[in-house]
């Protein structure tokens, strides 16, 4: 089938398709002639309606419209002469249509595009069909087409006026029929005479407008007068309206009439449809309404869920009023009213929604920029810290500008750096408001440092109270320093936590990691904030660099600096409320760890400058005034670690070197080993002023485990190996927790000398006041030093509970001396081995030449003290011995004796040895009962110094020659002396007794010699029986077997205890 058959049958039958695959529903409806022919009586109509084929309606009407092939009617009803297709003007396609399907111009549906393609259009194109439908055509077959589209008109113009010529009669008979009878309709009337005519054309208003209308009283009786006579008034003029006029004055009272009987119910009812109309639309478009009240509902309860939901809905409503303008505008169709008044609502939806969301991003701008959480924080820490996550997101969301993580970022930044300043500035004020409070106090007594030393427990298995190492005001500065640090180097709760956390944030950012949960928002549009700049990542990592500096300087300049001088700053108030740069700063970000503290002062109570002394305190803006080394150390040693912590942290975060700046760990390194250096340079001080006043840990009381000892070599001992071990926390500094980067270094060889040095200092200076106390007694510890009566040191309050046996009488000079003795061998026994052992063990060094030299002076120290305690029996045993042989009646002769003496051998001692004897007793009496061990030692020396005193005593010349009596009393006393004393005899006595006797020997003649042998006999009775005369007396000279000293000493403790 050709084209132009195609073409035919397509217009024939008023079809868009060869194969229509259903029934056109425009041919289901009424007859043509029925629905398009003029209005008459419904009845009527289906009275003469007959039955027809249903293919009737192809069949072509006696219509002028349907003697034109291919016209067609438009859907209100109305005909024209425009073609459904036509062939090619130019003759190159019999069907224009058919060329425009194959190009996918679809003009089927579309009949204002396809007449603007067909020739026979008033609305056709030249350019778009030459375009469009020859768009492909070269200049030959375009200027054919020119030819061909001449000819046609040529001939159409050729047989239109064939047409005229065959018919010209016609249309003269035609045309002048019609002249005459236009003249007729005209000239109606006219031979009357003309009346006064009325105000011509009073038109009188449109149907629409009853509500406009006046009354039927308002038509004037002279109105109707002036009207056209009868005939008149129907002539085809323009003074009687072209024939209508007659008629139109009843016609306009009967409208006026109807208006006021119908009118208000029409009114009314076209109100009710204008209403139902509206009801209709609020109800067909429901959520468009409620967009707005939605929205402004969950921005008021922070749904940020919600509030992109509903955004995303009314965008969506705002695409489709869009997308239905733009459908309208391309069409060129004139838009309907539902289709209007949809637009027109969703505008306004949308000018609300988008005031809306322009306040809430406003609104979430400062949200963001103050979204800032503490780990000072309880409870809410979470739900704090994922705040800004949430912001980001909406912002992203909804769609912004700037970049809302950059701009976090950096007010972050800002609100770090801020807190980070103010605090570090606020703590070194706040310190140093404490110390020139401790530097003006009053400087702790004695008796406070005893306390203070004796609260460290003598039990490895009891930890020593802080709270006791001090007191309470120097407590309270170590405690602020401590809690200051801590709330800036804390890993879980202060800025140094934040900082890590920071910069975690940071890198999360920077690799993407924290943007893939974010949103993208309305097609992607934020997908370019998910990406940070070149720019802005150096400006990050400058930024945590610069934070981590001011942390550092801090601490380096706190500890290695002086106190401050400057105190215009002590007195600015604290800032309570946030700054412009940091908003929404919380109160705590501003506020001192310790809100109760003493730093709370009056303005007007100005702090008086700290007094230049010439203390080693004063050049430590961290050490307290007056601190003893206990607490120092404590706490010290606990703030480096804190120190080392953060500094292990700030190394591990790694952050990339920018610009000139040195290596960030080398720099902590630094500050690590700088503070470390301070540390131990204070407390080294502290040790050397304490070790002067150690000597107060003296307060003759007995040790409860050894007897014989006082309570000052354990409290000693406890004191050193408090010290050695904080130091030894302080040197060897361990973080709290392990991280990628160790920058604690060892300390160096100065330090440990330092330390080593100080340790022999504070022995040989406690050892020194140990022999003073004991020399001196309350005199050694200054007037300052308070005492009870007679009591030393001994609080009433520590004493209660104490056993008797556990007092001693420390107003005697020789009990302080035995005492002080056996501590002395404590000392050289247990004590001083044990701290070279522990520091060789703490230190990891060897102290060969310092364990000698210690050593040395304990052997001297104890030499002095036992020097100073025999001493004085030495010197009046010795004025006993000479008084007693210069006398004249030291040797009596035979005669003298009486009658009941025999011989010269039966004689007693003389009474010089009881003298000695009785005060051996009482010695041996008051060293067994202060300090038993050292009994053996003091009776053999003093046995030692007798022996010395009676061959120098025998040397003088007052004893130029030795008579026999005198020859016997000598040897009687010194063995007697001897026998008694034998259990405390020693070589070098036994030495002396030989020369004594060489000197006897050499002093007397042969005869007394001979008579000397002759009465050994006798001399050795009598010796026998003063023996066992004397067996009680002397009892305690005695050695006695193991056993029974044990349960001697047994017993002894049983009584004590009672």
């Amino acid at each position: 089938m050709s084209s132009s058959v195609e073409t035919e049958i397509l217009n024939k039958y008023n079809l868009t398709t060869l194969y229509p695959a259903a029934w056109p529903e425009e041919k289901n409806d009424a007859d043509e002639a029925d629905e398009y022919d003029e209005p008459a009586p419904k009845a009527t109509a289906q009275a003469i309606r007959r039955s027809r084929s249903r293919y009737s309606v192809l069949e072509p009407s006696a219509r002028y419209s349907r003697q034109v092939p291919g016209a067609e009617r438009t859907k209100d009803g109305v005909e024209n002469l425009v073609q459904k297709d036509e062939q090619d003007p130019l003759g190159m396609y019999p069907s224009v249509v058919h060329v425009l399907r194959t190009k996918n111009i679809q003009v089927e549906d579309d009949i204002k595009l396809r007449n603007r393609f067909l020739l026979s259009s008033t609305t056709f194109s030249p350019s778009l069909f030459l375009s469009q439908v020859h768009n492909e055509a070269s200049t030959d077959s375009l200027l054919a087409g020119l030819d061909f589209l001449s000819r046609s008109i040529e001939k159409k113009s050729a047989s239109l006026k064939v047409l005229v010529e065959s018919n010209f009669d016609r249309f003269v008979g035609a045309k002048a029929t019609i002249d005459r009878v236009y003249n007729e309709m005209r000239d109606q009337g006219k031979e009357h005479l003309e009346i006064p005519k009325a105000p011509q054309h009073n038109r009188g208003g449109s149907r629409s407008s009853f509500s406009g209308r006046k009354t039927s009283a308002s038509l004037s009786q002279g109105m109707i007068d002036a009207a056209p006579t009868e005939k008149r008034k129907n002539a085809l003029v323009k003074e009687s309206e072209y024939g209508v006029h007659g008629i139109k004055v009843p016609l306009t009272e009967v409208a006026v009439k109807a208006e006021e009987v119908w009118g208000p119910a029409l009114n009314g009812r076209e109100r009710e449809e204008t209403l139902k109309a509206i009801l209709e639309s609020v109800e067909h478009h429901r959520g468009l309404f409620e967009v707005g009240s939605t929205l402004q509902d969950a921005i008021r309860r922070k749904d940020h869920e919600t509030i992109t939901e509903e955004y995303k809905r009314a965008r969506k409503y705002a695409e489709e009023a869009r997308y239905i303008v733009e459908q309208a505008t391309s069409a060129q169709t004139p838009l309907t009213d539902a289709d209007i008044h949809r637009v027109i609502v969703t505008a306004r939806m949308w000018s609300d929604v988008e005031r809306q969301i322009e306040h809430f991003k406003r609104d979430s701008w400062k949200r963001l920029t103050a979204a800032h959480f503490t780990h000072l924080q309880t409870g809410a820490d979470e739900t704090k810290s994922d705040e800004y996550l949430s912001i980001i997101s909406i912002l992203l969301e909804l769609g912004v500008e700037e970049n809302p993580i950059w701009l976090w970022l950096l007010s972050r930044y800002e609100y770090l750096k801020f807190r980070l300043s103010n605090m570090c500035q606020r703590s070194v004020v706040e310190i140093e408001i404490l110390r020139r409070h401790l530097a003006n106090g009053q400087k702790p007594s004695l008796r406070l440092l005893q306390k203070h030393l004796r609260s460290v427990p003598t039990s490895s298995n009891i930890t020593a109270e802080p709270s006791k190492l001090d007191t309470p005001k120097v407590i309270e500065f170590w405690d602020h320093v401590h809690a200051s640090m801590n709330t800036l180097l804390s890993n879980k709760g202060g800025l140094l936590a934040e900082l890590c956390e920071y910069w975690e944030i940071v890198q999360s950012f920077l690799s993407g990691r924290a943007q893939r949960n974010l949103p993208t928002g309305h097609q992607g549009q934020s997908s370019v904030h998910h990406r940070l700049s070149s720019e802005n990542r150096a400006e990050l990592e400058r930024g945590t660099t610069e934070l981590i500096s001011i942390l550092r300087d801090h601490l380096l300049s706190f500890f290695s600096d002086p106190p401050i001088e400057d105190v215009s700053q002590l007195y600015s108030p604290l800032p309570m409320s946030p700054t412009p740069t940091t908003p929404g700063t919380p109160l705590s970000a501003a506020l001192s760890p310790t809100s109760a503290s003493r730093t709370r002062f009056d303005p007007s109570k100005i702090p008086p400058p700290s007094p230049s002394r010439g203390e080693t305190w004063e050049k430590y803006a961290f050490w307290p005034p007056h601190s003893n080394a206990l607490s120092g150390s404590h706490y010290l040693s606990k703030t480096l670690v804190l120190i080392s912590t953060a500094a292990n942290e700030l190394a591990s975060l790694q952050v990339p070197e920018t610009g000139g700046s040195s290596r960030l760990d080398e720099s902590l390194r630094l500050l690590l080993g700088g503070v470390r250096e301070r540390c131990v340079q204070a407390v080294c001080a502290a040790w050397n002023t304490d070790a002067e006043k150690l000597k107060v840990l003296e307060d003759w009381t007995r040790n409860a485990d050894r007897k014989d000892t006082t309570n000052l070599p354990q409290r000693f001992l406890a004191v050193q190996s408090f010290l050695l071990n904080n130091l030894q926390k302080t040197l060897y500094v361990e973080a709290s927790s392990k991280t990628r980067v160790d920058v604690v270094v060892p300390p160096s060889n100065k330090l440990l000398q330092m330390v080593r040095s100080q340790f022999v200092t504070s022995l040989y200076r406690t050892l020194s006041g140990m022999v003073e106390c004991a020399e001196r007694g309350r005199k050694a510890l200054g007037d300052e030093f308070e005492v009870k009566d007679d009591d030393l040191t001994i609080d009433e309050q520590d004493n209660e509970g104490v056993y008797d046996w556990v007092r001693v009488d420390a107003n005697k000079k020789s009990v302080r001396l035995l005492l002080t003795l056996a501590n002395m061998a404590a000392f050289q026994t247990e004590v001083t081995p044990q701290l070279l052992t522990l520091f060789e063990t703490l230190f990891s060094v060897q102290l060969s030449d310092e364990t000698n030299r210690i050593r040395d002076v304990l052997s001297q120290l104890d030499n002095q003290l036992f020097r100073s305690y025999t001493k004085p029996h030495a010197t009046k045993i010795h004025s006993t011995i000479e008084s007693g042989i210069f006398s004249p009646a030291w040797a009596p002769t035979p005669e003298s004796l009486g009658s009941a003496k025999k011989s010269v051998a039966d004689r007693d001692p003389s009474p010089y040895v009881f003298t000695v004897l009785l005060d051996l007793v009482i010695v041996h009496t008051e060293s067994s009962t202060t300090s038993a061990p050292l009994t053996p030692r003091i009776l053999r020396s003093l046995f030692e110094s007798t022996t010395t005193s009676l061959i120098q005593t025998f040397q003088s010349n007052k004893l130029a020659t030795i008579s026999l009596p005198q020859l016997m009393q000598a040897t009687l006393d010194v063995e007697f002396m001897a026998q008694t004393l034998a259990s405390y005899t020693t070589d070098q006595a036994s030495q002396i007794q030989t020369d004594i006797y060489q000197v006897l020997d050499r002093k007397t003649d042969n005869a007394a010699r001979v008579r000397l042998q002759e009465e050994l006999g006798s001399l050795r009775t009598t010796l026998k029986r003063l023996r066992e005369g004397t067996k009680v007396q002397f009892a305690c000279f005695r050695r006695t077997k193991r056993g029974t000293t044990g349960q001697m000493q047994a017993g002894e403790e049983e009584r004590g205890r009672r």
